[in-house]
């Protein structure tokens, strides 16, 4: 269908004419490919496009003839009248509002806006964690009487606490310069020696009223009577407290704070069990606390002078001397008898001499 040359021309000239102006307008918005002459039989050109014309729908034309054509510049009518009512507003100053920050341009929200990001504070968790301590060590539920008896009597134990480490310091001081700030080094050691009996006995003593609480407890039937489960943890305190007395001075200090240690453990039972008052297991962590820093304190400054003092004789060493003393008395005494049975054969042996010459 219309093949020919004349044909075709005489379409093409009655397209061109009905086209309306929109439609010349929408055909002048799409691009075209450049054309070529090329030579045909019949000696003519005809025009021939290089490349096939990329489609492009109606409704994108359309948009871009109504873009092209719209007036960006005209404002609308709600905008007018906003800005009307904006321009007849009195300014209103707000001096308080004026500061050294107010003219800097905030960067990730704008002044006056409800969604302002807070700061964050980087010491929040530090500040909370000071509060429950300071509420833990309060104590504002135990009672007056045994809060005031309780603090006196952690002070035997810092006492001898601080003094060990004085006089281990004192003692160091004498073995370099060769003399003590106060005291001379021998002064030292023996008041050294004389701290360490008392601070493990009075520890042991701690031990065993601290299991007694739980007979008065017991006695006075609170929370219930339990019996022998209750007894028991009176009982077993000063089997453990008093023979760390016959050990060497470091290992009753270790053996005692884990005694401190499990009797606090079995003091926080009772409290979650209803044997105890409520606050007693927080009274308990603060004298444990107290005695097992002083403990510890004691034990690194003995560790610093473990190499420059003699070592106190203990219990132990006091029965091997007396082992050993006896061992040298019955010697000395079979020496002495073998002695007199020796000098008793001799006079015998002279005195039968003697009569053999008369």
């Amino acid at each position: 269908m219309l093949r020919s040359g004349p044909a075709r021309s005489l379409a093409r000239s009655t397209i061109h004419r009905t086209s309306s102006p929109g439609t010349r307008k929408i055909s002048n918005l799409i691009p075209h490919t450049p054309k070529s002459p090329t030579l045909h039989a019949g000696g003519f050109k005809r025009q021939t496009s290089l490349a096939l014309a990329t489609y492009r729908p109606l409704s994108t034309s359309l948009q871009r003839l109504a873009s092209a054509t719209a007036p960006f510049d005209e404002p609308d009518k709600k905008e007018l009248q906003h800005e009307k009512a904006v321009a007849k507003e009195e300014l209103v100053p707000h001096p308080e509002e004026v500061s050294t920050d107010s003219s800097v341009h905030q960067l990730f929200h704008e002044k006056g806006t409800g969604d302002q990001e807070q700061e964050e504070d980087m010491l929040a968790g530090v500040y909370s964690d000071l509060k429950v301590i300071k509420e833990t060590f309060a104590l504002n539920e135990v009672p007056r009487e045994a809060l005031f008896i309780g603090m006196a009597g952690l002070l035997p134990y810092v006492a001898t606490s601080l003094s060990t480490v004085y006089l281990a310091w004192d003692i160091n001081h004498a073995s370099l310069s060769g003399q003590g700030f106060l005291l001379s080094g021998e002064s030292a050691e023996i008041l050294l020696h004389i701290i360490e009996p008392i601070q493990m006995g009075y520890g042991a003593v701690i031990i065993s009223f601290l299991g007694a609480i739980h007979w008065g407890l017991e006695w006075a039937k609170y929370g219930g009577t339990h019996g022998y489960r209750r007894y028991a943890i009176g009982v077993v305190a000063p089997a453990v407290a008093w023979p760390t007395l016959l050990l060497p001075v470091e290992y009753a200090l270790i053996a005692q704070f884990a005694a401190f240690s499990f009797l606090y453990f079995a003091d926080a039972r009772a409290v979650v069990r209803g044997w105890a008052p409520p606050w007693y297991s927080t009274y308990r962590f603060v004298l444990t606390f107290v005695v097992g820093a002083s403990i510890v304190i004691s034990l690194i400054g003995r560790g610093q002078i473990a190499d420059k003092i003699s070592r106190l004789p203990g219990p132990g060493d006091r029965l091997r001397q007396l082992k050993e003393s006896q061992v040298a008395a019955l010697e000395e005494e079979e020496r002495e008898r073998r002695a007199r049975v020796v000098a008793a054969d001799e006079s015998d042996e002279d005195e039968e001499g003697d009569e053999d010459e008369e």
